[in-house]
């Protein structure tokens, strides 16, 4: 995709399509009450390694990506929000939540201010910005407040499974390898809800967009 036609579609987002089907209702939470209870802890997987505790919960509909990603942000930080409470105040519509700039804003009424967005306006990530995600992913996992991106297109996971999306918003919650690798936990996924990808693949699916962190 141009740059020209990425720009385009900046504020579209959240119309996205899981095989071809909506995603399903909300889910139980994928964390334990340890685990929820230990945000930002050192994970078992060695050196480098953090995760932030959180509560999972999948999208109801195919718009709500946005709503379901600043819940799962905000679980980690103890708030058991609603998606229809998010949803309204983002302004979420069945067109997607407009941009990461709006999911920033409400994470703030939250947490008192803790988020900032980060815009990765080329068409691909450059090594300076792969490295400013990678270091704003570490701060923000090991403060236990996971990083809510909004992507576009295509990206593969280290297993090798393409995820795509016209738009779509998701949330990092752990990383591994000095955040070289990290963990997206996706609400429009709850059969497959967590994957490990490369911090550069995540910076190219979020280029021309941005991230909350």
């Amino acid at each position: 995709m141009n740059l020209s036609i990425r720009n385009s579609m900046l504020s579209v987002a959240g119309l996205i399509m899981a095989g071809g089907a909506i995603a399903g209702p909300a889910v139980a939470a994928q964390a334990t009450p340890a685990e929820k209870a230990a945000a930002s802890v050192v994970s078992e997987k060695g050196k480098g390694a953090r995760k932030a505790g959180y509560e999972y919960e999948a999208q109801p509909n195919f718009y709500y990506c946005g709503p379901a990603s600043a819940r799962i942000a905000l679980s980690a930080d103890g708030k058991a929000v609603s998606q229809d409470e998010l949803a309204e105040k983002l302004g979420t519509t069945v067109n997607g939540t407009d941009s990461a700039i709006d999911i920033t804003r409400v994470l703030n009424e939250y947490t008192g201010g803790k988020y900032k967005t980060t815009e990765i306006s080329s068409d691909v990530a450059s090594k300076e910005q792969v490295e400013r995600l990678r270091a704003d992913v570490k701060a923000a996992v090991d403060a236990g407040e996971p990083v809510v991106a909004n992507i576009l297109g295509g990206a593969v996971d280290v297993d090798g499974t393409e995820h795509s999306f016209p738009g779509h918003y998701l949330t990092v919650v752990e990383y591994k390898d000095d955040g070289n690798t990290v963990k997206i936990s996706d609400p429009a996924a709850p059969d497959a809800p967590e994957y490990w990808m490369d911090i550069t693949e995540l910076a190219n699916w979020i280029a021309g967009r941005g991230y909350s962190s």
